[in-house]
């Protein structure tokens, strides 16, 4: 009478998930140390993805708000540095474009400074310039005054100025009372108003604005503009764009340079784009480095329990269920290492968009795929320590040391 085979021998998810955490649990300090390599790497995904992501919609917002129809036009600058004259008919005959919404003319003052007080070195300009403008641009720029209030027919004709931002930055002015005053070509103007900034003119963040009549008679000014800004309706950018030079400049169209300022912002999201996948490259690397320090940790883990792998297989455990535990223990190894990077990723990228006033906007596929690439790299540098110790036999439990 033959004696009936004995039951197979089982292994329920949960004791393979109990096994497998058991020798993560008995080399605490070891297992952080292996998936801190996971962790910096997931954490780099992550981090480059929000922060490139972040820095993109606060770029498109900007966009969005100030639009993309603004077209500057100007003539270069000269051998002195500043900026070359249009004709005097530049402006009038431009607004007459069709499609042109508004134009703004300004005209760089090159042999005016700006100063806090005439105490100051002429030498020490700061890099601030002085240009005439008038109240249309602040509408063709769709620009706001931060404090005090912008230039108009009033105030045009006195020795009146209106700073942009990285002026008033620079001469050291935050706030504005009845007697701010800034040194202005050999006199005192009164500042009347602080400019917001203007992402899409930056000259004019860094200048002093006066009026065209105050140029006229205390600087000598003959009329001239050096630059336009010209707000042209959304659908017929394109075709407004190419006839300002010519329209601006008839005998010498060629020497008129006619930009979208919104470029700048776009060419800027590309190149946000190219360094984030130079940074991603170095994640994928900080990856390939944890997943070998796994792996190595593994083999060394197998060697160092060859007694308790016999011993198993000696009380009925499978090959299968001794690789199953060792692949469940790099997974969760893994794991941990990725969902400590998806933190870190996500609080780096956090606060880097509170430090530069963005809103946090990280791409859920990359929380999810960082967290998945993890567990995937943590189970694959597993896959050869569990073949090793699954080809294990119960006799190498006498033989360990």
């Amino acid at each position: 009478m033959t004696r009936p085979d004995p039951p197979a021998s089982r292994l329920r998810p949960a004791d393979l998930l109990a096994t497998g955490m058991l020798g993560l649990r008995s080399r605490r300090s070891r297992a952080v140390l292996s998936g801190l390599g996971i962790a910096i790497g997931i954490a780099a995904i992550v981090a480059v993805a929000g922060v490139t992501r972040s820095s993109q919609a606060a770029l498109l917002a900007q966009i969005d708000r100030l639009g993309t129809n603004l077209l500057t036009v100007a003539s270069g600058t000269g051998l002195s540095g500043g900026e070359r004259e249009l004709p005097a008919s530049a402006t009038p005959m431009s607004r007459r474009v069709d499609g042109v919404l508004a134009v703004a003319p300004t005209a760089h003052l090159p042999t005016v400074n700006v100063y806090r007080n005439p105490l100051v070195p002429s030498g020490q300009t700061g890099g601030l310039a002085v240009r005439a403008a008038d109240a249309t641009l602040l509408t063709a720029l769709d620009g706001r005054v931060g404090q005090g209030r912008f230039l108009d027919a009033a105030t045009a004709a006195y020795p009146v100025t209106v700073l942009g931002h990285v002026a008033a930055g620079t001469l050291g002015i935050t706030t504005l009372d009845p007697g701010t005053r800034v040194w202005i070509g050999g006199r005192w103007f009164t500042v009347a108003g602080i400019l917001d900034p203007f992402p899409f003119a930056p000259e004019v963040d860094g200048s002093a604005l006066v009026g065209f009549p105050v140029a006229r008679s205390v600087f000598g000014y003959e009329g001239r503009p050096s630059r336009l800004y010209v707000r042209a309706r959304q659908e017929r950018v394109t075709q407004v764009s190419e006839l300002l030079g010519a329209t601006a400049n008839p005998a010498n169209p060629d020497q008129v340079e006619v930009t979208r300022p919104s470029d700048a912002l776009t060419a800027r999201v590309a190149v946000a784009e190219s360094a984030a996948t130079l940074f991603l490259g170095l994640g994928a690397i900080a990856l390939l480095v944890g997943g070998i320090g796994i792996g190595n940790i593994m083999v060394i883990s197998v060697l160092e329990r060859r007694g308790e792998i016999g011993l198993r297989r000696a009380l009925g455990a499978t090959r299968g269920h001794v690789a199953g535990q060792f692949l469940a223990e790099s997974a969760v190894l893994g794991t941990l290492g990725g969902t400590g990077g998806v933190l870190i990723g996500y609080l780096t990228t956090a606060a880097v968009a509170r430090s530069r006033g963005w809103a946090t906007q990280i791409p859920v596929e990359a929380l999810w795929g960082g967290l998945l690439v993890a567990v995937v790299v943590g189970g694959l540098a597993g896959l050869y320590p569990a073949l090793r110790a699954a080809r294990l036999t119960p006799s190498d439990a006498l033989r360990a040391d």
